[in-house]
Protein backbone atom coordinates (compact mmCIF):
# COMPACT_ATOMS: atom_id res chain seq x y z
CA UNK A 1 0.00 0.00 0.00
CA UNK A 2 1.01 3.60 -0.58
CA UNK A 3 0.61 6.19 2.20
CA UNK A 4 -1.23 9.43 1.39
CA UNK A 5 0.81 12.64 1.70
CA UNK A 6 -0.50 15.79 3.41
CA UNK A 7 -1.63 17.39 0.15
CA UNK A 8 -3.53 14.22 -0.83
CA UNK A 9 -5.33 14.09 2.54
CA UNK A 10 -6.29 17.75 2.05
CA UNK A 11 -7.32 17.37 -1.61
CA UNK A 12 -9.50 14.30 -1.01
CA UNK A 13 -11.29 15.84 2.00
CA UNK A 14 -10.68 12.79 4.19
CA UNK A 15 -10.95 14.72 7.50
CA UNK A 16 -13.40 17.43 8.60
CA UNK A 17 -12.56 19.87 9.95
CA UNK A 18 -9.07 19.73 8.52
CA UNK A 19 -6.55 21.71 10.57
CA UNK A 20 -2.93 22.49 9.84
CA UNK A 21 -0.44 21.14 12.39
CA UNK A 22 -1.24 22.83 15.73
CA UNK A 23 -0.21 22.36 19.38
CA UNK A 24 -2.73 21.64 22.14
CA UNK A 25 -2.02 20.37 25.67
CA UNK A 26 1.68 20.19 24.72
CA UNK A 27 1.05 17.77 21.81
CA UNK A 28 0.58 18.24 18.10
CA UNK A 29 -2.60 17.55 16.15
CA UNK A 30 -3.77 18.23 12.62
CA UNK A 31 -2.25 17.60 9.23
CA UNK A 32 1.25 16.16 9.21
CA UNK A 33 3.54 15.12 6.35
CA UNK A 34 1.97 11.65 6.00
CA UNK A 35 -0.80 11.40 8.62
CA UNK A 36 -3.49 13.30 10.45
CA UNK A 37 -3.40 13.52 14.26
CA UNK A 38 -6.93 13.52 15.72
CA UNK A 39 -8.26 14.88 19.03
CA UNK A 40 -10.43 13.26 21.67
CA UNK A 41 -13.99 14.65 21.92
CA UNK A 42 -14.79 14.16 25.60
CA UNK A 43 -13.10 14.40 29.00
CA UNK A 44 -12.86 11.11 30.92
CA UNK A 45 -10.64 9.52 33.50
CA UNK A 46 -8.75 6.44 32.40
CA UNK A 47 -8.16 4.37 35.52
CA UNK A 48 -5.07 2.19 36.05
CA UNK A 49 -5.04 -1.16 34.26
CA UNK A 50 -8.37 -0.43 32.50
CA UNK A 51 -9.66 0.60 29.11
CA UNK A 52 -12.37 3.01 27.96
CA UNK A 53 -14.00 4.13 24.75
CA UNK A 54 -13.45 7.65 23.44
CA UNK A 55 -14.76 9.48 20.39
CA UNK A 56 -12.73 11.81 18.20
CA UNK A 57 -13.64 15.40 17.24
CA UNK A 58 -13.00 14.96 13.52
CA UNK A 59 -15.27 13.25 11.00
CA UNK A 60 -13.45 10.76 8.77
CA UNK A 61 -14.51 9.61 5.31
CA UNK A 62 -12.66 6.78 3.55
CA UNK A 63 -13.13 6.37 -0.23
CA UNK A 64 -13.46 2.83 -1.67
CA UNK A 65 -9.85 2.95 -2.93
CA UNK A 66 -8.32 3.61 0.51
CA UNK A 67 -8.09 2.24 4.05
CA UNK A 68 -6.82 3.90 7.22
CA UNK A 69 -4.74 2.74 10.13
CA UNK A 70 -5.06 4.18 13.63
CA UNK A 71 -1.75 4.43 15.50
CA UNK A 72 -0.59 5.53 18.94
CA UNK A 73 0.94 8.95 19.48
CA UNK A 74 4.35 8.50 21.06
CA UNK A 75 3.60 10.99 23.87
CA UNK A 76 0.77 8.77 25.12
CA UNK A 77 2.71 5.54 24.60
CA UNK A 78 5.51 6.95 26.80
CA UNK A 79 2.88 7.43 29.51
CA UNK A 80 1.77 3.80 28.99
CA UNK A 81 -1.58 4.86 27.51
CA UNK A 82 -2.17 3.02 24.26
CA UNK A 83 -4.69 2.99 21.44
CA UNK A 84 -5.92 -0.35 20.13
CA UNK A 85 -4.42 0.05 16.66
CA UNK A 86 -7.16 -0.57 14.12
CA UNK A 87 -7.68 -0.84 10.37
CA UNK A 88 -10.63 1.25 9.14
CA UNK A 89 -12.20 -0.29 6.06
CA UNK A 90 -12.68 1.35 2.64
CA UNK A 91 -16.01 3.18 2.41
CA UNK A 92 -16.36 3.84 6.17
CA UNK A 93 -17.39 7.32 7.33
CA UNK A 94 -18.23 8.91 10.65
CA UNK A 95 -16.66 9.77 14.00
CA UNK A 96 -14.25 7.07 15.17
CA UNK A 97 -14.60 5.40 18.54
CA UNK A 98 -11.15 4.62 19.91
CA UNK A 99 -10.31 2.04 22.55
CA UNK A 100 -7.70 3.39 25.00
CA UNK A 101 -5.92 1.36 27.67
CA UNK A 102 -3.99 2.68 30.67
CA UNK A 103 -1.19 0.19 31.36
CA UNK A 104 0.24 2.27 34.22
CA UNK A 105 -0.60 2.31 37.94
CA UNK A 106 -1.75 5.97 37.82
CA UNK A 107 -5.10 7.38 36.76
CA UNK A 108 -4.88 9.61 33.68
CA UNK A 109 -7.32 12.36 32.78
CA UNK A 110 -7.89 12.51 29.04
CA UNK A 111 -9.32 15.97 28.31
CA UNK A 112 -11.53 17.00 25.41
CA UNK A 113 -9.38 18.51 22.65
CA UNK A 114 -6.24 16.56 23.52
CA UNK A 115 -4.42 15.01 20.56
CA UNK A 116 -4.94 11.27 20.92
CA UNK A 117 -4.01 9.22 17.83
CA UNK A 118 -2.45 9.30 14.36
CA UNK A 119 -4.46 8.33 11.31
CA UNK A 120 -2.49 7.05 8.32
CA UNK A 121 -4.40 6.84 5.02
CA UNK A 122 -3.29 4.14 2.58
CA UNK A 123 -4.23 3.46 -1.04
CA UNK A 124 -5.42 -0.01 -2.07
CA UNK A 125 -4.08 -1.54 -5.28
CA UNK A 126 -7.55 -0.87 -6.73
CA UNK A 127 -10.98 0.24 -5.46
CA UNK A 128 -12.71 -2.47 -3.48
CA UNK A 129 -15.87 -4.07 -4.85
CA UNK A 130 -17.32 -4.32 -1.35
CA UNK A 131 -16.91 -1.04 0.60
CA UNK A 132 -17.81 -1.03 4.29
CA UNK A 133 -21.53 -0.98 5.00
CA UNK A 134 -21.61 -2.46 8.50
CA UNK A 135 -23.15 -1.53 11.81
CA UNK A 136 -20.72 1.34 12.55
CA UNK A 137 -21.31 3.24 9.27
CA UNK A 138 -22.12 6.96 9.73
CA UNK A 139 -21.18 6.72 13.41
CA UNK A 140 -22.31 9.83 15.33
CA UNK A 141 -20.08 11.82 17.70
CA UNK A 142 -19.71 10.17 21.10
CA UNK A 143 -18.10 6.87 22.04
CA UNK A 144 -20.06 4.00 20.52
CA UNK A 145 -20.01 0.67 22.40
CA UNK A 146 -20.10 -2.66 20.58
CA UNK A 147 -23.35 -3.23 18.68
CA UNK A 148 -25.14 -6.49 18.04
CA UNK A 149 -25.49 -7.54 14.39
Amino acid sequence: MTIAAAQTIRRLGLVEPLMNKTISHGMSYGLGPAAYDVRVAETKWLWPKTGRLFSIMERIQIPPGMAERVHDKSTWARRFVTIQNTLIQPGWKGFLTLELTNHSWRPVCIRAGMPIAQIVFEFLDEETEIPYGGKYQDQSPGACPARQE
